[in-house]
């Protein structure tokens, strides 16, 4: 089954939604990064929460960049996301021992930690990008993206996510939603989000029992009832070129390429988001450097 996102608008006007089915870009992610459980969960959290923050976007061409940088073992996630929700990413500590809270339950919290901060960076084709940044309160991503809506742009939100590893270390389920308040919202909205919110309880178990975006959605938003705008097919996209990489190596200047070229052997550069390998023998190192 393909990944997608949903969303919708609340009957009254007042709350705009989005819930995604990520489990196969989560799979791919871990993947490539080859991560351990603890990690897998942190990350495909991370993943999650970009490929709706990107969708919820809607800058052509743009951009969105979610980093988190919580001091935990995994040291710092990078998810960057089109406009689409298509998502790619990389964690500098893949292989993080595993910690539970109780048995069966991963602690993210501990695998990400809360010593550091949440940042967001919008590409939104102007001169410069946008940039909000907020303290991590609990490393669960989920709260910190709550945070980050409420402290950096001032918008109330709910944002749920939720990785389920099965017993043989795989991805069995992914997904999550976002929700958030808008202009005028009143207490009775307010509290009938809250009733639907509680309702629903956590995002896994829903996922487990095979619930669709559009069945979480329906869920969460309960008596204020749902009206769907957009489905979107979303996958772990990298946007890596030997064009790209070309650029990445001329910045390594002149007399670094000079070394490399004179070591007389292939030099390969492994793209960090996804698993393909360029690889550049001394004489395309040669030509870069005539291109200089």
């Amino acid at each position: 089954m393909k990944d997608y996102l949903v969303r919708g608008m609340s009957m009254d006007g007042f709350v705009k939604a989005v819930a995604i089915r990520s489990t196969e870009l989560v799979r791919r992610g871990a993947q490539i990064q080859g991560t351990t459980p603890n990690a897998t969960a942190a990350f495909g959290r991370a993943l999650t929460a970009a490929s709706m923050m990107g969708n919820m976007q809607k800058v052509e061409s743009g951009s969105m960049t979610l980093q988190i940088k919580g001091g935990g073992p995994i040291g710092s996630i990078t998810c960057v996301a089109d406009p689409v929700g298509n998502v790619r990413g990389f964690v500098t500590q893949a292989k993080v021992p595993l910690v539970e809270k109780f048995p069966g339950k991963l602690d993210v919290g501990a695998t990400v930690g809360t010593d550091g901060t949440l940042t967001v960076i919008r590409d939104l084709q102007m001169k410069e990008p946008y940039i909000g940044s907020t303290q991590l309160i609990s490393g669960e991503i989920g709260d910190d993206i709550t945070a980050y809506f409420a402290n950096s742009e001032q918008t109330p939100t709910a944002c749920a996510l939720g990785v389920l590893i099965d017993r043989d270390q795989s991805v069995k389920v992914a997904g999550g939603y976002l929700l958030q308040l808008l202009p005028g919202a009143t207490e009775e909205t307010i509290e009938k989000l809250e009733q639907g919110i509680r309702r629903a309880g956590a995002v896994t178990p829903m996922l487990e029992q095979g619930m669709t975006p559009e069945d979480i959605l329906g869920q969460v938003c309960g008596d204020l009832g749902i009206v769907f705008l957009e489905t979107q097919e979303v996958s772990y996209k990298c946007y890596c070129s030997r064009e790209r990489v070309e650029g990445a190596l001329i910045s390594l200047g002149r007399e670094e390429l000079t070394q490399i070229m004179e070591e007389e052997k292939d030099f390969p550069v492994e793209c960090q988001f996804c698993d393909t390998i360029y690889r550049f023998t001394p004489e395309d190192i040669q030509k870069i450097l005539e291109n200089i």
